[in-house]
């Protein structure tokens, strides 16, 4: 496994391709060094002794110790571990680790093309390549992220009926060495630091979307790819600095007339897998939420608690009520996580048939519990903000900048005002206000916010999930029964859960 060093020192490297804000800039820039030290933590806390089952892993490909952000699950545990080390992590940093998506992206296809090769009776070599490319990211423990979301174009059109048909990523020539593919993929997170970039399908397509049904994996400087980036850091502090600085970045990821080799190749054509493949790394990725977002929830909480005290009021009534509601989500979307964990298994769910098997045997988590644990969470977050809000006051968004508490002329004067609490030290205090109007008042936090809401799927794509998914027919045979009406079954629970 490498060190953070190492990492970077690679990213140093890479062919410039990354557009932000008009320049051309490497990916090691200053700019992106708060992003940088963001996902280096995975590699500072994997190398600890003491986290070592926690954050690694033993390969399955190769029987060697690896990061487990480039594992693939092979039971129960793997599933818990994931969820407990995303959650330890998140805390570290204070929000999102951001290597999510590379482990999520990794377990989906990982499935998707052994399912693939099925359908096409051996006439594919999809899952072989994904094994090879597997083993390389597990070995050289690099940074994958996954490309998913399209434009879309417009809304009200299937990809193929689009009249440009880039606004779905596509397959625009098949060579005999590999494919070339055209469009552009839109807010993905931590693109512009990823070694590698995993592409798949955004929705479930038809027969004549099949050139939209395409997966494959190409370094983040591949020819052919442009990076068109944003860069979310906090305002930079120089007399009070924080005790972490995280930072994020999205990318608008170009494909023009990009050649991708064979050998990169994991899905070209078959739409039968395309809606699988998207649906799948959803799953993982809302199964991870389901440690940030309890991580996150975590945070929330103490800033809540800390904000109550700092104003002096941390025993009031209505504080304990909102600290209660805030912990309740935040059990509530671990708890979904856990048992979604403890329910997986080889198998996917098909509405109307159950759960049947599906990859060549990895751990998949319950998808219903990942949906409800997920949504529970994700529509929590503008909630989470008016609680803070409502503790904090509208002292958050008028606190004086630090300079005029490092001026001579104000400083002294902006501590002797701004003490609330008599039994807490006032530089805390002010420490404190600082770190809130980051996380209620920049742009950076209304960016989290927003993030934290779609990210993994708005909270309508779960919502979809779940009631196509779940066994709502048998609940209305037991209500029928227990009213007396025709058609009822007092046996359709019990079948259901033992299904």
């Amino acid at each position: 496994m490498r060190t953070k060093e190492d990492y970077i020192k690679g990213l140093g490297k890479m062919k410039r391709n990354i557009y932000y804000d008009g320049q051309l800039i490497d990916r090691d820039d200053e700019l992106q060094m708060d992003c940088l030290n963001v996902i280096g933590t995975t590699y500072e806390e994997a190398a600890k002794p003491e986290n070592q089952e926690l954050c690694t892993a033993i390969s399955h490909l190769t029987g060697e110790r690896i990061n487990r952000y480039t594992h693939i699950h092979q039971n129960t545990d793997d599933l818990h571990k994931k969820q407990d080390m995303t959650r330890m992590l998140c805390q570290k940093v204070g929000g999102c680790i951001q290597r999510c998506m590379g482990i999520d992206g990794t377990n989906a296809i990982y499935n998707v093309s052994y399912e693939a090769d099925k359908l096409n009776n051996g006439a594919t070599q999809y899952h072989e390549n994904f094994k090879k490319w597997l083993t390389r990211f597990q070995t050289e423990d690099l940074i994958g992220c996954c490309a998913q979301t399209d434009t879309k174009g417009d809304r009200q059109l299937r990809p193929a009926d689009q009249p440009n048909p880039g606004s779905y990523v596509y397959i625009k020539e098949r060579l005999k060495d590999g494919i070339v593919v055209e469009g552009c993929k839109v807010h993905i997170s931590e693109a512009s630091v990823a070694d590698e970039v995993l592409v798949l399908p955004t929705r479930a397509l038809r027969p004549v979307d099949k050139d939209y049904a395409v997966a494959f994996a190409v370094p983040g400087d591949w020819d052919g790819l442009k990076q068109v980036t944003t860069i979310h850091n906090f305002r930079p502090r120089e007399h009070y600095k924080r005790g972490f600085t995280a930072g994020a970045t999205d990318s608008y990821m170009i494909f023009d007339n990009c050649f991708v080799p064979w050998e990169r190749v994991f899905l070209a054509g078959e739409h039968q897998h395309g809606g699988a493949c998207a649906l799948l790394f959803a799953l993982f990725h809302r199964h991870s939420y389901s440690g940030c977002k309890p991580a996150i929830g975590d945070v929330i909480l103490g800033t809540a608690a800390l904000a109550a005290e700092v104003n002096n009021v941390h025993k009031a009534e209505h504080v304990r009520e909102k600290l209660a509601e805030l912990i309740m989500t935040i059990e509530l979307g671990y708890a979904a996580g856990y048992t979604a964990s403890s329910l997986g298994k080889p198998e996917v769910y098909i509405p109307g048939v159950g759960f049947v098997p599906y990859g060549p045997g990895s751990y998949i988590p319950n998808s219903i519990y990942c949906n409800v644990g997920r949504c529970l969470s994700g529509e929590a977050v503008w909630r989470e903000a008016e609680i803070l809000c409502d503790i904090s006051g509208g002292v958050t968004a008028t606190f004086p900048h630090e300079k005029d508490f490092a001026n001579p002329a104000t400083g002294d004067l902006l501590m002797k005002y701004t003490k609330r609490n008599p039994k807490m030290a006032v530089e805390d205090q002010a420490q404190f206000w600082r770190y809130l109007g980051d996380i209620l008042c920049s742009a950076t936090g209304g960016i989290m916010n927003v993030g934290n809401y779609h990210g993994g799927g708005s909270p309508i794509m779960e919502q979809i999930a779940i009631t196509t998914q779940y066994d709502i027919e048998s609940r209305k045979k037991l209500v029928k029964y227990i009213a007396g009406m025709s058609g009822g079954d007092r046996e359709a629970l019990v079948k259901t859960i033992n299904r």
